[in-house]
């Protein structure tokens, strides 16, 4: 079956009812697309989280969205480069944000899962991504200790 599949001969019958079957399938999620709001929202969602990701790469691709060479290999390494950048930004990002939503915590402020559910680890306002930066080998950053936030729980 997997030979006759992989000939992509488009007289094969098993080919064509395959492309029927994918037809019947992509038909029924566009009728519960359309039907329900709670699909769309989700699925708007996550389109959002990853146009955002992809925005906040670009910005940390500090020549922006442009491939400098043709040669796979050397794109493949400026997309690693840059998403191993990335990383770094929102981790600092979310450890940065634990640690403020802890203290709001500890100073007798509410705060709640869908407040954190609002923050995005892409913030970039505080990130000088042009200028002089002194890198200090010797000094050890404080090691990330990260926990549960306690937010409150609804009965």
């Amino acid at each position: 079956m997997l030979r006759k599949l992989g000939t992509h001969n488009r007289k094969s019958l098993l080919y064509q009812a395959f492309r029927e079957l994918g037809r019947v399938q992509r038909t029924l999620f566009l009728l519960k697309y359309m039907s329900s709001a709670g699909i769309r929202q989700n699925i708007n969602a996550q389109t959002t989280k990853v146009e955002a990701f992809n925005e906040f790469l670009d910005w940390v691709s500090f020549g922006g969205p442009m491939v400098k060479s043709g040669d796979p290999v050397e794109q493949e390494k400026q997309l690693k480069y840059a998403t191993l950048v990335a990383n770094t930004v929102m981790l600092s990002n979310v450890a940065d944000l634990t640690d403020v939503l802890t203290a709001m915590i500890h100073d007798g402020h509410t705060v709640t899962a869908e407040l954190a559910s609002r923050l995005s680890p892409y913030s970039r306002d505080h990130i000088r991504r042009f200028g002089r930066f002194v890198l200090d080998m010797d000094q050890i950053p404080k090691p990330l200790n990260p926990a549960p936030i306690p937010f409150p729980t609804s009965t």
